[in-house]
């Protein structure tokens, strides 16, 4: 009796995950759109296109969360990320929204705020911009692990993007894992990276590998 017992609570338990993980694919929704969807990558070969949906939807308005433009502000950025799921200014305001409003869950979104990084994902999954926005997403939500394995996607897709490496640095200081955090500092600063934080925060640790006289100057 005790083993069926033991066996019905772990039905009971594991079979919601199991019903969430099989249909995860299609949680967020198909990418078909009434408008689109279009590549943000491609923006500037379907410059018509942007220019319909950020004079409609994204505007200035939209973008510094001061008001909606066809609807609320969560309304418009749903349907710029339908019709560009991975329109790059549209997931940056989406996440400071989401921060504003203290909720993943937002009037006029149709999903999460994180479906929409699952859909730009899956609209193209080597825009290394938007694996970054992803990953301080995460990070955000201290599920650091998760945003160390995006922005190291990024990383890979953009070797020489000095911003990812830095943010990829801070990621390792902040699991005080030095030695990553110099490395991918001394790319970050090779390819002249303009804030100094990064460096500050390994010479007070007593980590940083570089030339502290030579840096200052910068």
């Amino acid at each position: 009796m005790r083993i069926l017992t033991i066996f019905i609570v772990m039905v009971f338990f594991f079979t919601p995950l199991l019903v969430e993980a099989a249909r995860n694919k299609s949680y967020c929704g198909d990418l078909k759109s009434s408008f689109g969807p279009f590549d943000y990558m491609d923006r500037f070969n379907l410059k018509k296109e942007l220019d319909i949906v950020e004079a409609y939807h994204f505007t200035s308005n939209v973008e510094n969360m001061i008001s909606g433009q066809s609807t609320v502000i969560g309304g418009d950025l749903n349907y710029t990320l339908h019709a560009w799921p991975n329109h790059h200014r549209a997931l940056v305001t989406l996440f400071k929204y989401s921060i504003k409003e203290k909720s993943t869950r937002i009037a006029g979104l149709k999903w999460p705020v994180e479906c929409y990084f699952d859909r730009a994902i899956r609209m193209n999954t080597k825009d290394a911009q938007v694996r970054s926005i992803y990953s301080a997403f995460l990070s955000h939500h201290n599920r650091n692990k998760e945003a160390l394995k995006q922005l190291r996607v990024a990383a890979n897709l953009e070797p020489n993007n000095a911003t990812i490496l830095y943010n990829l640095g801070l990621l390792y200081f902040k699991q005080k894992n030095y030695e990553k955090a110099g490395h991918y500092a001394e790319q970050a600063y090779a390819l002249d990276f303009p804030l100094p934080g990064l460096r500050n925060k390994l010479i007070r640790a007593g980590k940083w590998r570089g030339s502290t006289a030579k840096d200052s100057g910068k």
